[in-house]
């Protein structure tokens, strides 16, 4: 019998793939409902007089940023730990992941990264920069979704399920 995984990184691998689904599942809804209707420079402008759209903005921006934080932060590491790799560093987690097939690119990754710190620091102070990492990060959370799904899917091709953890619904993120 070959071994394809550390079974005692089971559990927090499973664990962390939970609450990244659960995060998904909010970004999900925060995206689709933020971006219902077309966004351009005027509707960035609306902010100031719309606090309900410059709210969803707010749980946009923060979803985005939870779930990448537990893809790079958790989801990554601790599967490439039940994998058997060791990474030191967010690096080395996004170029095994890379090597795994989870993500395609490390650099589009780190590049959603970016976009979120111009989301929180250009926040309607400039227009345009504000428009465009906001359109740029409509787009990445397509990328967040999809390692999520891939990450998912290695659990399935190793026979590893959510559902058989002790508690798996208490796990909340």
């Amino acid at each position: 019998m070959t071994l394809r995984y550390l079974p005692e990184h089971a559990e927090s691998a499973l664990l962390a793939l939970d609450v990244a689904r659960k995060e998904a599942a909010h970004l999900q809804y925060t995206h689709d409902t933020l971006f219902v209707h077309p966004v351009d420079a005027a509707w960035v402008r609306q902010l100031e007089q719309r606090p309900d759209l410059a709210e969803k903005v707010d749980a946009f921006v923060g979803r985005f940023g939870r779930l990448q934080d537990q893809i790079g932060e958790r989801l990554i590491p601790r599967f490439a730990a039940l994998v058997g790799e060791a990474p030191k560093s967010l690096l080395d987690c996004l170029a095994h992941a890379e090597r795994m097939g989870w993500i395609d690119s490390a650099e589009a990754f780190i590049g959603s990264r970016k976009l979120r710190n111009l989301l929180v620091h250009e926040y309607m102070s400039d227009v345009q920069l504000f428009l465009q990492a906001l359109l740029a990060a409509r787009e990445a959370t397509e990328i967040l979704f999809s390692i999520v799904a891939r990450i998912g899917a290695e659990a399935t091709s190793l026979s590893l399920t959510v559902d058989k953890l002790p508690n798996s619904t208490n796990h909340g993120g």
